[in-house]
């Protein structure tokens, strides 16, 4: 494949710029910049970089593009659906900047393997959704010396930073405890404003931008918040506390946690517990299953025999619990699209006595891709 040319006509408007020319080009063309999700951020920051002129984008996503992501995830075209996010967002890379070189990762970005993702990247580019992989992300950052580019959106606001361990400040010195997955306002749950992503999405590239090229002061230190309603910006700045305790290897900085057996049930294990495994001889009835979903998601695809109380209704409906159940001992799974509001039940049923309450880890999505294909998927 024929590299990246930093003296194309296609970046003669860059060029031309004041205090950038022919040398930040060439930086962008000679960069290599991992980014983690080809969802709604990444829809706006890869064709960003690979219009720019970015010579390496290697690309990490584990999910596949689904009709509900459409709307914000523009990387991706209806007849993408089904396929493999970053196969369709490389496909799109491609169209756009023939001479990018891709790097497709279709795996999920864990401490197992962010070494190795890591080890020829300038600049790592976070647009994930979860608590976990954004500080396992920073921290395989600041090990590996390198600044990461970090952004959020949800409903009608989103933010971006850079976090640079060595240049004195990362993601933990402004958020320096790790909150739980399920305290995320997910927009499975609450929604997102297409454009907000857009908007977000184009700052995170900007911030690449300036930080391969060495134009521009970059957000070190600073958050800049969007506003879609109001239109406005501001910016949130903070230090490093120097009496911090700093965690050191990967090892102790690494904080992805899988859900706790306890609380938890997989896909594949609820179908042996609904097919009635035996236990030490002992037959083990089956749990009930709660859906926490809305009405119209249940109507579409739902999980045989299952008992539907949204969410919302969830604290003021215990007691048909106790009349299905007739203990509040007795198993129950809860379930829902991919796992958060089936975790938010979870705490409402523990905190009320229901003892062996556990939840579905990735809801029906997960159970549709690992148990049942035939089933609708949305």
């Amino acid at each position: 494949m024929t590299p990246v040319d930093p003296d194309s006509p296609r970046f003669l408007r860059q060029r031309v710029l004041g205090g950038f020319g022919v040398e930040a080009q060439r930086r962008l063309a000679e960069a290599h910049v991992l980014v983690i999700g080809a969802g709604g951020l990444g829809s706006a920051v890869i064709p960003a970089l690979a219009a720019a002129g970015v010579g390496t984008i290697a690309i990490v996503d584990d999910d596949t593009v689904e009709a509900s992501n459409l709307a914000r995830q523009t990387i991706h075209g209806a007849a993408d659906v089904g396929r493999s996010k970053v196969d369709s967002a490389a496909d799109a890379v491609a169209r756009l900047s023939p001479e990018t070189t891709v790097i497709r990762h279709d795996v999920r970005f864990a401490s197992q393997n962010s070494f190795e993702l890591l080890l020829d990247a300038d600049i790592l580019v976070d647009g994930s959704d979860t608590f976990a992989t954004r500080y396992l992300a920073n921290d395989a950052a600041a090990i590996r010396g390198i600044p990461m580019v970090w952004g959020s959106a949800a409903q009608y606001s989103g933010q971006v930073g850079v976090a640079w361990d060595e240049k004195g400040v990362d993601y933990r010195d402004l958020f320096p405890v790790q909150p739980s997955d399920d305290e995320a306002l997910s927009c499975e749950l609450v929604g997102v404003l297409p454009t907000v992503c857009a908007v977000i999405g184009a700052m995170m590239a900007n911030e690449a931008i300036k930080l391969i090229t060495g134009v521009g002061e970059p957000l070190l230190g600073r958050v800049a918040s969007f506003d879609a309603l109001s239109g406005s910006t501001r910016e949130i700045a903070y230090a490093r506390d120097p009496n911090a305790p700093r965690p050191g290897s990967l090892e102790e900085r690494t904080t992805l946690r899988e859900p706790e057996p306890a609380r938890s049930v997989t896909a594949a294990q609820l179908a042996k517990l609904l097919a009635g495994p035996t236990t030490a001889g002992i037959h083990e009835t089956p749990p009930l299953l709660l859906d926490v979903r809305e009405a119209s998601e249940a109507s579409f695809v739902s999980l045989p025999g299952s008992v539907l109380i949204p969410l919302g209704s969830l604290p003021d409906r215990l007691g048909e619990l106790d009349q299905l159940l007739g203990s509040r001992d007795a198993p129950i799974v809860v379930y829902c699209h991919h796992g958060v509001r089936s975790a938010r039940a979870l705490d409402i049923l523990e905190k009320t006595g229901f003892t062996r309450a556990r939840h579905l880890t990735g809801g029906i999505d997960a159970w549709a891709s690992q148990v049942e294909p035939q089933m609708a998927r949305y």
